[in-house]
């Protein structure tokens, strides 16, 4: 596959940035969007260019640091894929090819697709652990779980914190992120000491990190990698409603 991919430079926090136009010539259909970075990146670097920064880890749909928007849309085309598992037959010989960063106030950017995520690390640390004795582990089925909860718990624990839901929204909001936060804790017997006050000061953290308010767009639920519903958001906000008339 012959391509033109349009990619933001940025060479810094305060610098300008572009969009550049690069061919890219020669991809497999069955290459990874990762991998077809890669193989620009080489091209860049033999001609004497800086490379196209960009996050990556596992590349095996799991860690969410490949964060992309690729013509509009967080990770690209393909539902609830990450970028590093989006191939390019998805794409076709030919094609122009969008690539951005992750846009909101919040994840400012530090060069080229590469965003400062740490306001999420911020909303974790104001209340995502639970309390929990010293001493001799309980035996694992000291506590007993409903299924029904603990279903519930695992599917809002799937969040991999990409923050493609932010990158999605219209106002800049990580409403999805933080219920699914909020859920996978307060669902299960050990998350209830501090339920109360995990969703008062996780919202805090949210709203003082720079994030926009959540008007129910629904688009975050659309680009998660990990299909978080967006039934997790109504959630959050009825257990922010008892916290605030209880606290």
């Amino acid at each position: 596959m012959d391509i033109k991919v349009r990619v933001w430079r940025q060479s810094g926090p305060s610098a300008a940035g572009k969009m550049v136009t690069y061919d890219v010539k020669g991809i497999s259909p069955d290459a990874s969007f990762l991998e077809m970075i890669d193989v620009l990146n080489e091209t860049l670097i033999l001609g004497g260019d800086d490379p196209i920064a960009f996050d990556h880890d596992c590349r095996e749909g799991i860690c969410g640091a490949c964060s992309m928007v690729i013509n509009g849309v967080a990770h690209g085309p393909e539902k609830a894929t990450t970028t590093c598992q989006l191939h390019m037959r998805k794409f076709s010989d030919g094609d122009v090819i969008d690539v951005e960063p992750w846009r909101a106030a919040a994840f400012p950017v530090i060069k080229d697709l590469v965003v400062d995520r740490s306001a999420f690390d911020k909303i974790i640390q104001a209340g995502g652990y639970i309390t929990a004795p010293t001493g001799t582990a309980p035996d694992a089925h000291a506590t007993p779980v409903p299924k029904k909860d603990a279903d519930a718990a695992f599917e809002a624990a799937t969040c991999i914190g990409c923050g493609a839901c932010v990158a999605a929204c219209p106002n800049g909001s990580s409403m999805l992120f933080t219920a699914a936060k909020i859920a996978h804790l307060g669902l299960m017997p050990q998350g209830q000491p501090e339920r109360d006050s995990r969703v008062i000061d996780m919202l805090q953290a949210q709203d003082d990190a720079g994030f926009g308010g959540c008007t129910n767009a629904g688009e975050c639920t659309t680009v998660c990698p990990k299909g978080i519903p967006l039934s997790l958001i109504g959630r959050l906000n009825s257990d922010y409603r008892k916290a605030i008339t209880t606290r």
